[in-house]
């Protein structure tokens, strides 16, 4: 999945990848996508529920050995 801007969230816990994320979204334009790398298990609840509280769409995710990718395209 192509994405605009890569953040990489690797080894940061709660709520750094969110911190990150959330800057890296700002710098989008609408309908552009972002994509997050985490290795913090916490993510995956804290991006399904930060992505539903600001209205953007969580395209994808998934786990590979621990690492948790999530793309996400900004509204």
């Amino acid at each position: 999945m192509q994405a605009d801007i890569v953040v990489d969230a690797k080894g940061l816990a709660c709520p750094m990848p969110i911190v990150k994320a959330k800057k890296a979204l700002d710098s989008l334009e609408p309908g552009q996508v972002m994509k997050v790398i985490a290795t913090d298990k916490g993510s995956v609840n804290d991006f399904q529920a930060w992505v539903k509280q600001t209205n953007h769409e969580m395209m994808k995710h998934e786990e590979e050995n621990g690492v948790f990718t999530f793309f996400v395209r900004k509204k």
